[in-house]
This record gives structure tokens, C-alpha cells and sequence, in this order.
């Protein structure tokens, strides 16, 4: 049962928080070290793959554990809003791997290019060839190219996405640093699934930050596939309180799907023929599972990887598990807190396979913050249990509809709280 987090957040903090910070209950997961060496490849340095490496290493330090990552620095897509706002500086995103490597795992800077699932190999860009006793995949998103017609790879040079961080990112900030103010910025938002939920209105909210510091003359519509969205609600009653009529949202129902995309002319089309023009476009297009899950056949006819949700283990290739935003794992969402929670229990799940252990027991959990004005956050939780065989919520909420400006201070610091310690549980560094 859902329940706001109000007078309840103290004890419902203190159950995540017995959890640590990826809010697994690691009590309940058993590991077993072997007596002789496997070798587990984990493909992904982010959210998930990097956090399945150190748990993986730590849960039975005699495992050869490698990572397949081809950055040398992992910048991460959570709190690039903030970037966007002038907030936040590009690099505080970058996360690198020494403190991997110095926990005895095996980092390879290349790209996983093959799986033999049959083989039991993984082929890197640069013709290395490695086995694998068992493979974790945490691959990430890539998009459905040409599913808004007009929006292929060298249209998002025109108009962004800036859905994965990086170059994209800083093209998308520069644009919005060069517009004029009284400029119109659009946001195309995609349908359901994506990565990050709440996302695209989080980067609304902090695009209007940046104009309502800059450039107040500025517009922001959001042109939404959906007729509904995470923590709606309370992201509009912050827009109206903060930014007045800055943000407009148009729904599905209101013709806010966009069906074309003239990059070269910063223009949309929507589904019934409304054609609008922007200063800055950003659009978010559909998503699927990273490439190297589909080349590994995991993924099924909708792009994504389904998983037994007890183990996270492929349920279509025996061995591989997967994690984070790739996977079929409602009613978890896809986000960061997933995926690292997701990751340790896949470790732990792996560790007991090979030794021939009982499945471990879960209970899963997630929690997103957003910000819609620098102290002005909001959040989601809910905590994961099976019933009949399957992941259903068990408990959590969002936050109170009616709360103080000191509680809404007190939600953007829990939120800046979370990504300085979930990125030490990853990487060893600060977030």
C-alpha cells in the first residue's frame, strides 16, 4: 500500500536506510565462497555493472572479476539537470575506476562488441576474445532511431537528446546559453518505458531555473507522448508556484505526441498536423536495451531484456544476467537506484549459482529525488517483495502534496545526500 512520506518518511528512511544505499536487504542474501577460481565478465561501467563488480569481488574475493567499460571516466545522467541550471559543473558527473581496480577487479577500457552465448565468449572492438564462466550485462539504453520520422543520430546533432551524458549534454547546455531570451525551449517527451521517469520534467524544471535567472522572458513547452507522469502532481504544483506560466505541458490527449521531427529547422509536427517552432530543441526519442543485449539474444520483440526477477538472470540465454535500465523488471522503474540494487542482488545471485547455493532472498527498493528549484525536491520510494512469483510493491509513496519550504529544502538535500553515497558504494569516488 502506497502511503505519502510524510509522518511516515522517519520510519520509511530507517527501513531503506537498514538496507544501505542501494536498498537491497543484504541480511537476507547469503554468499558462499568457492574453493576454486570462476571468471564473471560484467559488461557496463555504470549504475549497475560497476556496482556488480565490487559486489561480486566482495561477496567471494576468489572470483576473476572483469569489467568491460570503453570510457575511461563514467559520467553519469542523474544530476546533469543540474548541470543544465548552472548548477552544477560537467565534470562532477565523471567517475573513474582506480578504486575498482585497487578491489581486484580486472578493468579493460573497450568496447563489447560479441556474445557466444554457446562459447561462453565475449569479443572486444579491439579482437580481444575473453570466457566467461557467467556474463552480467549492464548495458544501458540506445534509442529507436527514425521512430519520430526526420530524428536519426545527425538530427540529434541539431537537436539533442542529452538522454545519455556526455557530448550530448554539453551541446544541449550550450544551445541554451546561446538563446536569446524570450526564446521558446520544447521538450519531446517520449512514451512509456524510458530511462528516468521523472527526468524529462526535472530537466524542465531546471531549464526554467536557468531562464528565470537569465533569460525570464523565456517559454518552455513539453510536448508528452503520455497522458501522465512520475510525480505529476507535484512537479506542477511546484511549476506554478516557482514559474508561474513559464512551463506549459501538452498531453497525448491535447495532441502533444510528436510524429515528425524537421531537426534543420528546430521545428515538430504532431499527430494531428500542429506545427512548433523552437530556439532550443531537445528531443528524448524512443528507447531499447543497449546494443550488446540484443547481440547477445536476451532481448525479446520489444527491445528489452526480460530477467527472473529472483536472480536477474536472462530468461531467454542461460548464464547471463542482466541489469538496470535494459531490463523487464516492473514495477521497478529505470533508474540509477535500480539498477544498483539490482546489480548486488544479480552478484549475489551468481555467486550462489556457482557454488551450487539456494537462490538468495530479496527485498528490493527504489527511491528518486527531483528537483524542481534548487531547494525545492520531491521523491518517489517504494520498497519490492515477490508475491505469486512475481516483484510487486509492498510499501512507499511520494511526497506530501502540502508541505513546508524547509521540507522541500530538506527533500533537494536527501537527493544530494543520495549521489554523494551512492557514488562512493559504486566507484570509490565523490559524487
Amino acid at each position: 500500500m502506497s502511503t505519502p512520506l510524510n509522518s511516515s518518511r522517519r520510519e520509511w528512511l530507517s527501513r531503506v536506510g537498514k538496507t544501505g544505499v542501494a536498498g537491497l536487504a543484504l541480511s537476507t542474501l547469503p554468499v558462499y565462497a568457492r574453493s576454486s577460481t570462476a571468471h564473471v565478465i560484467v559488461v557496463g561501467g555504470g549504475f549497475g555493472g560497476a556496482t556488480a563488480a565490487r559486489y561480486l569481488k566482495r561477496g567471494d574475493p576468489s572470483l576473476k572479476v572483469t569489467l568491460i567499460e570503453p570510457a575511461q571516466t563514467f559520467y553519469t545522467c542523474p544530476f546533469t539537470n543540474l548541470y543544465l541550471a548552472g548548477l552544477r559543473r560537467f565534470e562532477q558527473q565523471g567517475h573513474g575506476f582506480d578504486d575498482l581496480r585497487a578491489a581486484g577487479i580486472d578493468v579493460i577500457h573497450d568496447l563489447a562488441t560479441a556474445v557466444d552465448s554457446q562459447a561462453k565468449t565475449v569479443t572486444l572492438a579491439k579482437g580481444q576474445k575473453l570466457s566467461y564462466d557467467k556474463l552480467l550485462l549492464s548495458p544501458g539504453i540506445d534509442f529507436r532511431w527514425n521512430t519520430l520520422e526526420g530524428y536519426d543520430e545527425a538530427a540529434s546533432l541539431l537537436a539533442p537528446h542529452a538522454w545519455k551524458a556526455g557530448d550530448q549534454t554539453r551541446l544541449l547546455k550550450s544551445q541554451l546559453d546561446a538563446m536569446p531570451d524570450g526564446g521558446t525551449f520544447i521538450m519531446v517527451a517520449p512514451e512509456n518505458p524510458f530511462r528516468c521517469p521523472p527526468g524529462p520534467y526535472e530537466r524542465a524544471s531546471m531549464v526554467a531555473h536557468y531562464f528565470k535567472q537569465n533569460k525570464p522572458k523565456s517559454k518552455i513547452l513539453i510536448l508528452d507522448a503520455k497522458d501522465n507522469f512520475s510525480k505529476q502532481g507535484l512537479f506542477q504544483d511546484g511549476w506554478k508556484q516557482v514559474y508561474g506560466d513559464m512551463i506549459e505541458w501538452v498531453p497525448f490527449s491535447k495532441d502533444g505526441k510528436v510524429t515528425r521531427v524537421d531537426a534543420a529547422k528546430l521545428s515538430v509536427e504532431t499527430e494531428f498536423g500542429e506545427i512548433h517552432k523552437a530556439n532550443v530543441l531537445n528531443v528524448i526519442p524512443p528507447q531499447k536495451a543497449g546494443a550488446i543485449a540484443e547481440q547477445a539474444g536476451v532481448t525479446n520483440a520489444s527491445g528489452w531484456v526480460p530477467i527472473d526477477p529472483h536472480t536477474f538472470e536472462s530468461e531467454q540465454v542461460k548464464d547471463i544476467y542482466v541489469v538496470g535500465d535494459a531490463t523487464i523488471a516492473s514495477p521497478m522503474p529505470k533508474s540509477g537506484f535500480s539498477a544498483n540494487t539490482q546489480a548486488k542482488l544479480a552478484a549475489a545471485s551468481i555467486i550462489n549459482a556457482l557454488s551450487g547455493k539456494p537462490t538468495p532472498q530479496a527485498t528490493l527498493s527504489n527511491t528518486c529525488y527531483s528537483l524542481i528549484a534548487p531547494d525545492y525536491g520531491i521523491s518517489v520510494g517504494h520498497l519490492y517483495a515477490f508475491a505469486d512469483d512475481k516483484l510487486a510493491e509492498a510499501s512507499g509513496g511520494v511526497s506530501p502534496k502540502e508541505a513546508s519550504a524547509a521540507f522541500r529544502k530538506q527533500e533537494a538535500q536527501y537527493g544530494e545526500a543520495w549521489y554523494a553515497a551512492i557514488s562512493r558504494d559504486i566507484w570509490g569516488t565523490k559524487g
